[in-house]
């Protein structure tokens, strides 16, 4: 299952679709809203990773999308929509967040199969800390694993977001089915296996303007960076207007300007960003490609890094990205 939630975490709903159209069996969105979009470009199933609300719940219609069902209020009420649902049990083993407990699975289910419009075909948990707590992860396995030989064939499994792909498939013989979100982009929750992936997505801007300033003067607004010598600024046609974060501000967070990295100054302010490029060999132009993301030259700028400079994770970075910024697929 390729999860596309979050405009494909910030990559472009629409342009990622078409890049897995006919490569994956099945899609996962967060709502409605999202299958719609995944239904108008690429074949296969679509899974509503969250509840469908009541005034939502006419879409489920359409034989390409299932359902997640965590309680009996939720199963009555698709029974009573009046045509056929295709939907997984939810068993919540830990994340507090969907799903029934592992104990009420059992009844929800011979509930289920007294409802002849819900065709329930497939089991589903998740687990919330499989990039941290191992043996945490390691117990809702063995729950998942004892609760499955104690109800009937539940057709697809699946558990696995992409630290639980990374670090747990092989405790997971059960399982028919993977949800790759984060490394389906390139980047590795846990950092460990990340030279094996590789990012899909760069963000890029280009120096609009570039001035020497003398020493003494500031830089972005509340003068929280001071020059301390004269320094050749390059204003960068970027903010967090376009989802590079105001967070970053005064960080120690870093771009790439002809291969070299440098250092962003000051607050990161609606439009734009300042960085200090005295240590290029040459003086930039206007026009010149700035990576605030993605490679250049022999340097590299992840997600994960701006995360750090940020305070955040790496999800928030990526989903982070506005509309204003021009999503450009290149290659299939």
């Amino acid at each position: 299952m390729a999860v596309v939630k979050a405009d494909a975490y910030g990559h472009g709903l629409a342009a990622v679709v078409r890049a897995l159209s006919g490569m994956v069996p099945c899609f996962g969105v967060a709502n409605p809203r999202e299958a719609l979009v995944v239904a108008n470009h690429a074949p296969g199933d679509i899974f509503l990773l969250g509840p469908v609300l009541p005034h939502e719940r006419s879409v489920l219609a359409s034989p390409r999308f299932v359902a997640a069902i965590s309680t009996l209020e939720e199963a009555s009420a698709l029974q009573a929509a009046g045509f056929p649902v295709r939907a997984h049990l939810c068993v919540d083993t830990g994340m507090g967040r969907m799903g029934c407990l592992p104990a009420q699975a059992a009844e929800l289910l011979k509930a289920i199969s007294g409802m002849p419009n819900i065709r329930l075909e497939g089991f589903c948990s998740h687990f919330p800390s499989a990039d941290e707590d191992a043996e945490f992860t390691n117990r809702q396995i063995s729950e998942v694993r004892e609760l499955l030989e104690t109800l009937p064939d539940m057709g697809a499994v699946h558990l696995s977001n992409s630290a639980g792909i990374l670090g747990f498939i092989p405790a997971q013989p059960f399982v028919t089915m993977v949800r790759p979100g984060l490394m389906l982009y390139g980047l590795c929750p846990t950092g460990a296996h990340q030279e094996d992936l590789v990012a899909v997505l760069s963000l890029r801007s280009r120096v609009t303007l570039v001035r020497t300033l003398p020493a003494g003067h500031g830089v972005s607004y509340g003068g929280t960076f001071v020059t301390s010598r004269p320094t050749k600024v390059a204003t960068v046609g970027i903010g967090y207007a376009d989802g590079y974060p105001r967070q970053l501000s005064n960080r120690g967070a870093q771009v790439l300007l002809r291969g070299r990295r440098c250092p962003v100054l000051g607050r990161v302010t609606m439009d734009q960003i300042m960085i200090d490029v005295s240590e290029l060999p040459e003086r930039p132009q206007p026009g010149d490609v700035v990576t605030l993301l993605g490679r250049d030259g022999a340097e590299r700028i992840l997600a994960t890094e701006v995360a750090a400079w940020a305070g955040t994770i790496s999800w928030e970075i990526l989903t982070g990205l506005t509309a204003r910024v021009e999503r450009v697929c290149i290659g299939s």
